[in-house]
């Protein structure tokens, strides 16, 4: 019977399948989708707005803003499902493959508890939320979201780690540390920018960006794993265990021409 053999810091001896590394790219682009609003809702204040606001009910194609947040997240939880079918992880590894599960989670909680309007846009709207006059999905929004930052910036955290130390995800182990140092930069940026308020959607765009990355970094990991020669064909010259895990002995080298084997006749070494 064929078994998988797997490592415990989250690398595979048999290649997870191929699709999967499309899916993870097809989510970093889904993810991606608020560029979108410089040709579909330009009006919405890309400097001060949240990405969020181009989901929210009353803007103009936030249907389709709130679909690249589900679609992501949906497509991560895929990727991680399939990636750990082939991977036994621990530690770190196991803890940056649950935080992706968390973050499709929560991108797809994102999308459907989208928020009524956009406060940072619009001054009627930052009125009604002051005031308490939003839906539950309106405030809940932003729980959803901190989680949805949180979990992805965890993943990559511990996924760097993990990759490190093991060095079977060699993409990762390159261009992870360069991300997790984009997204700590951001991240210390928006502590000052919060109390100032202002370019507040900058700082969250980048972030948003820098996640986007991490998903297409993974895709790569994947995909360069499918090219990665297997065990069997880096040993193949070795003999393969047998059933109950014993390496079978060797046959015996062929006689050399022209002399007789032993053990048989002189009439029968010499037809040879």
């Amino acid at each position: 019977m064929k078994t998988k053999s797997v490592s415990s810091q989250g690398g595979s001896r048999e290649p997870v399948p191929a699709f999967a590394w499309l899916l993870a790219a097809l989510a970093g682009v889904a993810y991606a989708s608020w560029v979108l609003q410089f040709v579909l809702n330009p009006g919405l204040d890309p400097v001060n707005g949240y990405v969020s606001e181009l989901s929210a009910s009353d803007q103009p194609h936030h249907y389709l803003f709130a679909a690249g947040d589900f679609v992501s997240g949906l497509l991560t939880i895929t990727v991680v499902v399939t990636v750990l079918r082939w991977v036994r992880p621990r530690g770190c590894a196991l803890a940056g493959w649950l935080a992706l599960v968390v973050f499709g989670v929560f991108s797809i909680a994102d999308s459907l508890f989208a928020m009524d309007c956009a406060p940072n846009s619009d001054t009627t709207c930052a009125l009604r939320e002051r005031a308490g006059k939003v839906s539950f999905a309106h405030q809940f929004h932003s729980v959803t979201s901190v989680c949805v930052v949180t979990a992805g910036i965890v993943s990559l955290i511990a996924l760097t780690i993990a990759s490190r130390r093991s060095r079977r995800w060699p993409v990762i182990a390159r261009w992870s540390w360069l991300l997790l140092l984009a997204e700590t930069a951001t991240a210390l940026a928006t502590l000052p920018l919060m109390y100032f308020g202002v370019l507040l959607g900058v700082m969250e765009r980048v972030q948003v960006a820098v996640v986007s990355l991490w998903l297409f970094v993974i895709a790569g990991q994947l995909y360069a794993d499918r090219h990665r020669p297997s065990p069997r064909r880096e040993s193949g010259h070795r003999a393969s265990p047998g059933p109950h895990g014993t390496r079978p002995k060797p046959s015996p080298p062929a006689p050399p021409a022209g002399r007789r084997s032993a053990g048989r006749p002189p009439t029968e070494a010499a037809r040879t």
